[in-house]
């Protein structure tokens, strides 16, 4: 049942628009109840991919903007921003939610702001330092303009008082990934008819994801990584769950061939993935998402990207390596660790909090919406 809370009706706006933001935030929605007015500006949206993801989580029908998915980022970013000025105005929230750093969080941000609404940003303060990820950029604009910043981590208030964030307005409440995956991961007896049906054993098998723009759009880059996927499955099973945009940049770039040795699945539903994820013995894949997601099912995890925004990952759980041999040979070491290495992870707490930041979320947005600020907008 949700928390017991005086917000009334659809008064919180959720902005969101890509599957990550659905699962961080399915948690908060379920204990603001009626108070939540979920608007999905379409970032990411098909039926394959978002749709499932909205039926799998249980989230309520959002209200949906138009001619933003597959756009270039400033058109999604400004058209987002025109639909949620005219919502705004025709029914004004107490407060906007964001999520992370995606475009669909600025827009939102940048919309609230332009309404004198109040603006809370989840998962705020992480940083990457580098300016070449378009993420950056979202991430530090949307903490500019954040009322109340949700630091996943002391490491991530560090960085806005570093900023110079005033400290009243930033709480460190822990991420939403770490009640995702508690309450989105299947029962032992599904986890295990799942691995049946694709003829896998726990601690048998690698898993990949490759989707991140720095690794399909470059074709050397996204050879690089299939190479060495390849590579391994010569030793062990790679499963590699093909997103329809990374396909379709495998097909372009004529790397078809390499797919051959891998385990190549449709897209998974979060369940789906997290079954497979807590019993492979390695993970490999770009996604900032799964490098928290590692944290909380003690698996490890080989990170293909130039930078990262999550270092709290990196200290026991995951290896960053730019494509290339490099992750051949540290997907290997970690491998040759075994179930020593494997027991060794899964003994140790997540650095990600106690799976209550959405409780403590709600909270705050309670106190928010009573202030006089929250009402005047």
């Amino acid at each position: 049942m949700p928390t017991s809370h005086p917000l009334p009706p659809r008064s919180i706006a959720i902005v969101l628009g890509t599957r990550p933001e659905l699962v961080k935030l399915t948690e908060l929605i379920r204990l603001l109840g009626p108070a939540a007015h979920v608007v999905h500006t379409g970032q990411h949206y098909d039926e394959e991919l978002s749709g499932r993801f909205l039926t799998d989580l249980g989230i309520p029908e959002p209200t949906y903007l138009t001619g933003i998915g597959g756009r270039p980022r400033a058109v999604q970013i400004s058209a987002a921003l025109a639909q949620l000025d005219a919502l705004f105005l025709a029914e004004p929230p107490l407060a906007v939610v964001v999520q992370g750093d995606t475009n669909a969080a600025l827009a939102g941000a940048l919309a609230a702001n332009a309404r004198s609404v109040p603006l809370v940003h989840v998962e705020a303060g992480l940083r990457s330092h580098d300016r070449n990820m378009p993420e950056e950029h979202n991430r530090v604009l949307i903490d500019r303009l954040a009322d109340v910043l949700c630091a996943a981590t002391p490491e991530n208030r560090d960085n806005l008082l570093a900023e110079g964030v005033a400290p009243e307005l930033v709480e460190v409440t822990g991420n939403t990934v770490v009640e995702a995956v508690h309450s989105r991961l299947p029962a032992a007896d599904e986890r295990s008819a799942h691995l049946e049906e694709l003829g896998l054993t726990p601690d048998g098998y690698v898993l990949a994801t490759v989707h991140r723009p720095e690794n399909t759009d470059d074709p050397a880059a996204l050879r690089a990584i299939l190479t060495e996927l390849a590579a391994l499955a010569a030793d062990v099973p790679v499963v590699l769950p093909l997103h329809p945009r990374t396909r379709a940049r495998v097909e372009a770039a004529g790397l078809a061939a390499l797919l051959g040795p891998l385990r190549v699945t449709r897209p998974l539903g979060y369940r789906d993935f997290l079954a497979l994820a807590r019993h492979a013995a390695l993970l490999v894949s770009d996604s900032g998402g799964v490098q928290e997601e590692v944290t909380v099912l003690g698996r490890p995890l080989v990170v293909v990207r130039n930078s990262t925004e999550r270092p709290e990952a990196m200290a026991d759980f995951a290896t960053l390596v730019a494509p290339g041999p490099a992750l051949g040979r540290a997907a290997r070491q970690v491998l040759a660790l075994g179930a020593a290495g494997r027991a060794r992870l899964a003994a140790l707490p997540s650095p990600f909090g106690d799976g209550r930041a959405s409780r403590r979320i709600v909270g705050l947005l309670t106190e928010l919406a009573a202030t006089p600020y929250a009402t005047a907008a």
